[in-house]
């Protein structure tokens, strides 16, 4: 088999590269994203279900949503996705895993407020 002249490569169009980039996304990315969407899921519920019963949850509830998933998103990530061992073998933590849950939970914790709010409820 003759070698690969890398000049007979294709140019890769940006959809391309894309869709290989979150086909192949980095496992602590993976795991910070799915940490936050079900704690903005199950809170999402219980915020939806506490608003039906009391006519109206208040600036205050959704206040305290957001913090309780962007906290528990930032733990559950701090302490599920530790960085690479190395030769030692030994697991670190490092709190920029815990940022990198908080960051990933602000638009977790805005798409499930308005599916919750804007398609959910009115269906109810």
């Amino acid at each position: 088999m003759p070698p690969i002249d890398p000049t007979d490569a294709r140019e890769r169009s940006e959809l391309e590269i894309r869709w290989r980039q979150a086909r192949n996304a980095p496992p602590p990315i993976v795991r910070a994203i799915v940490a936050d969407v079900v704690v903005g899921i199950v809170g999402g519920v219980a915020l939806l279900a506490w608003d039906l019963a009391s006519g109206g949850a208040g600036l205050g509830a959704f206040a305290i949503y957001v913090g309780v998933v962007v906290a528990a998103g930032s733990l559950l990530t701090y302490l599920w996705a530790p960085l690479p061992s190395g030769a030692s073998g030994e697991r670190r933590r490092s709190p920029w895993a815990a940022m990198l849950g908080m960051f990933a939970a602000f638009p977790v914790v805005y798409i499930v407020l308005v599916v919750a709010f804007q398609v959910v409820r009115p269906l109810l």
